[in-house]
């Protein structure tokens, strides 16, 4: 199903796990996520063991993406963090992740070099430059309808609610599909934005993070039409291979570990083996 209808649903939230690769997008699609988000955060840590700091390039993330639409066939949402340059750029990112399959993108309106959303320390552009890129990016999408540009405002640290707010209504107005305002730090301003904002709005769960970690039913409640949970893949993964890496330093075995893992067998089903070798035989 394509991201619109999902997002068309009443009465309905979509619940997005974080990817950073093919395969992490793979096991979110077996095990019955229907769409995915492809989270900057990710990708720069696994690309380049960097924090989400502005080291990515326009490059890293559409090869990045490339791989994951080749893997899966549910629908993925790239992070373009500030497009990466002017209204030129930004055209050309939409134009080259339509190509290869992606269905939409986040675009935000920090400062370049940016940061994570809920790292300290963010400045946003002005209002009326980051329109200029969010126009851009609408007119790229060429009524692609099935194509949803999101428009992020991290507003909210430096300036304050009230031009968060302000930014996330222009950003609607303007033609942006959703609106996400990042990093509210109360219940109360949740409710503010989801209160005053008119059109499907993003949600931010990050596991410790500046947000009240709510659940999908209590962010549908609140009226979110997006549950993001970029980081909890990232953060599990890290955590298992840091853990069996020091289990292995320091007793020189992982059978201690054994019912932690995938099974051989498992793996190989994950990545589809069976199939390539029926391929293998086919043409023996």
């Amino acid at each position: 199903m394509s991201l619109s209808k999902l997002l068309s649903r009443q009465n309905d939230i979509l619940v997005m796990p974080g990817v950073y690769d093919a395969l992490t997008a793979k096991i979110a699609e077996q095990v019955g996520f229907e769409a995915i988000f492809q989270t900057g955060y990710g990708t720069s840590a696994s690309l380049l063991a960097l924090p989400d700091f502005g080291f990515l390039s326009i490059t890293e993330t559409v090869e990045n993406a490339r791989r994951i639409t080749r893997a899966v066939d549910i629908p993925l949402i790239v992070d373009v963090d500030t497009g990466y340059g002017n209204p030129l750029t930004v055209s050309k990112l939409v134009n080259d992740l339509q190509r290869i399959g992606a269905s939409g993108i986040f675009l935000e309106d920090q400062v370049w070099p940016k940061r994570c959303g809920h790292m300290m320390g963010k400045e946003v552009i002005d209002s009326q430059e980051y329109i200029q890129k969010l126009r851009s990016a609408i007119d790229a999408k060429k009524q692609n309808s099935d194509f949803i540009i999101v428009a992020r405002t991290d507003a909210m640290a430096p300036l304050g609610i009230e031009e968060a707010i302000k930014r996330g209504k222009l950003y609607r107005e303007i033609g942006a599909d959703v609106v996400f305002v990042e990093a509210p730090r109360s219940l109360e301003d949740m409710k503010k934005i989801a209160d005053q904002i008119d059109g499907p709005l993003v949600a931010n769960m990050i596991e410790e993070g500046m947000t009240p970690n709510l659940t999908s039913a209590e962010l549908l409640e609140l009226g979110y039409k997006i549950a993001l949970f970029p980081l909890s893949g990232l953060y599990s993964s890290a955590f298992a291979i840091f853990e069996t890496f020091k289990t292995l330093k320091e007793t020189g075995t992982t059978k201690t570990l054994k019912d932690k893992m995938m099974k051989f067998k498992e793996f190989n089903k994950l990545v589809s083996l069976d199939k390539y070798m029926t391929m293998e035989n086919k043409y023996v």
